[in-house]
């Protein structure tokens, strides 16, 4: 890890632009293309959809043996993702990830649901981004 000071205390993703924005203070402090989805419009609602959720979660935990290179969780069902799950009797999914693994000539939108870098991207924002960073995943 970074030292404290160089590292993110939020992460935005911009589904729209593809864009992930790393945050210290309010400032960006690194800012990436990613890969979202097969299916990346619309707010991820069960497993299988290849859908990236759309709201307020944290990182929950990193994966230096990730398939994907490198990889950071994303607390993904949140309490309000699993309640509406319920209701509707569909299983919510999980396993959502920022990770490596894409290549600038591969297809764009290619995961099942997870936000891919390449795997120097990852690298860099695995060293900025501890456990618990907030991230908010927008349309």
């Amino acid at each position: 890890m970074l030292p404290s000071a160089q590292r993110a205390d939020r992460i935005v993703i911009d589904k729209s632009e593809r864009r992930m924005d790393l945050l210290r203070e309010g400032r960006v402090i690194g800012r990436y293309r990613i890969d979202l989805g097969d299916a990346p419009q619309g707010h991820k609602q069960r497993r299988g959809d290849e859908r990236t959720p759309e709201g307020e979660y944290r990182i929950s935990d990193r994966n230096p043996n990730s398939a994907f290179h490198l990889s950071l969780r994303v607390s993904y069902p949140n309490e309000r993702d699993r309640r509406w799950a319920r209701e509707q009797g569909v299983d919510p999914g999980g396993d959502i990830m920022i990770h490596g693994g894409s290549a600038r000539w591969w297809r764009e939108d290619w995961t099942d649901g997870c936000a891919a870098v390449s795997d120097g991207e990852i690298e860099e924002i695995w060293r900025r981004v501890p456990t618990g960073t907030p991230i908010r995943i927008q349309p």
